[in-house]
């Protein structure tokens, strides 16, 4: 079998919730040794409401990790900390500004102590500018962000996403900077250096032209529901079964493919609709045409449909439509893999897919602690009696 492309990197994971601890679950993906650092007794926060329990979010986003405890808050576990991060290519943490500080963690104590290690800070604002004190988590990034003004129905509140998206868009965001940061001291004798990223960035960055265009015409984005006020017809529609249907027609060639499919050739040649731009300016009547004809289909028929026509198309899937999809299952975008306690689990497989080099899951989220000698032993030469001592005064 191949070596993972990141075999040999060891990865300090100081983190919990949520964007900084998947970043380390994409390195370890691809062969990082990845040291996950748990409050002793609890655990990290995807475990679960009970304490030190495996929950099924645990065992995939801990996958590929190693677990050992630590309490940070402690001066004890604080020195064990900065002793082990030497020992480290990677440190990867999210804890606020002013906690990094009053913990020893902060960039310029790491610095000074492990030169060569890459210093990820995963923080809610960053570690500069006037909000960088503030916590944060993905529902405050994307209102910070801009996200979730954007979102939802023109006539009703704006909502955030159901998932954690900003999470682990700064995940992948955190990961590219590691491998970057790797790349820059490995082939360039660059040393190690600090990742300032704010989770609200990776929201912003997704902004497409929003600044440009308010710069440029004083326009605000606004919601728009299911259109995009630019891009005729491009919605989604009701059918016969009842189920929703997303479809991408908005250029011109793509608007020609759909009003042959309908049965309307004409529309695309009309004044009304002929271009994208008189389409934005006549959207209501050209969607009142489409849903009648979306409702004569099924969800199934419609996509179908559309496929064949070369038009973009989906249902809209809910989780039970993705875990019974065959095309998930036979690209492997989702695989199974065997956990002690919750047997086969599929859960999403490593991303992006390399044709040499390809991710892999080789073990689920780890009990609470159960590296913890391998660790202080092997990485920090402590003892067995030292081991068994700080376990008894709480530190680990």
């Amino acid at each position: 079998m191949t070596a993972l492309p990141l075999a040999g990197i060891r990865v300090l994971d100081l983190s919990t919730v949520l964007a900084a601890p998947v970043t380390a679950t994409f390195l370890g993906d691809f062969g990082a040794e990845v040291v996950k650092v748990e409050e002793p007794g609890r655990g990290d926060f995807t475990r679960g409401t009970t304490p030190g329990a495996r929950s099924a979010y645990w065992a995939q986003e801990a996958r590929n990790k190693k677990s050992v405890t630590l309490d940070l808050r402690t001066g004890p576990g604080q020195r064990i900390v900065r002793d082990l991060i030497p020992h480290f290519d990677v440190v990867v943490t999210n804890y606020r500004p002013p906690t990094l500080r009053s913990w020893g963690l902060d960039p310029d104590r790491l610095g000074e102590i492990a030169p060569d290690t890459v210093l990820v800070y995963v923080t809610g604002y960053g570690l500069t500018g006037p909000y960088s004190d503030r916590g944060s988590f993905d529902r405050i990034a994307s209102a910070f962000a801009g996200l979730t003004y954007v979102t939802g129905d023109v006539d009703r509140d704006p909502v955030r996403s159901g998932y954690s998206t900003i999470d682990y868009m700064a995940a992948y965001l955190g990961a590219f900077a590691v491998v970057t940061a790797l790349y820059h001291r490995d082939t360039a004798d660059g040393g190690g250096q600090v990742v300032d990223l704010a989770l609200y960035e990776a929201g912003f960055r997704a902004s497409e032209d929003a600044l440009a265009a308010f710069a440029t015409t004083g326009r605000v984005r606004e919601r728009a529901g299911n259109r995009n006020a630019q891009i005729v017809p491009a919605s989604d529609f009701t059918t016969s079964d009842g189920r929703r249907v997303s479809l991408h027609a908005g250029t011109d060639a793509l608007f020609r493919r759909l009003s042959a499919l309908m049965g309307r050739p004409e529309l695309a040649e009309s004044a009304r609709y002929a271009t994208r731009a008189v389409r934005a300016r006549n959207a209501d009547a050209l969607y009142a045409l489409i849903a009648e004809w979306a409702a004569r289909h099924t969800a199934d028929d419609l996509t179908r449909l559309l496929g064949e026509a070369g038009i973009p198309a989906s249902p809209l899937m809910s989780i039970a439509d993705i875990a019974a999809d065959p095309h998930y299952r036979e690209r492997g975008t989702i695989v199974d893999v065997h956990d002690p306690e919750f047997g086969e689990l599929p859960m999403p497989a490593p991303l992006p897919r390399l044709s040499k080099t390809p991710g892999s899951v080789r073990s689920t989220g780890p009990a609470l602690g159960a590296h913890n000698t391998e660790v202080y032993r092997d990485v920090l030469g402590l003892s067995e009696q030292e081991i068994a001592e700080l376990a008894a005064d709480g530190v680990i």
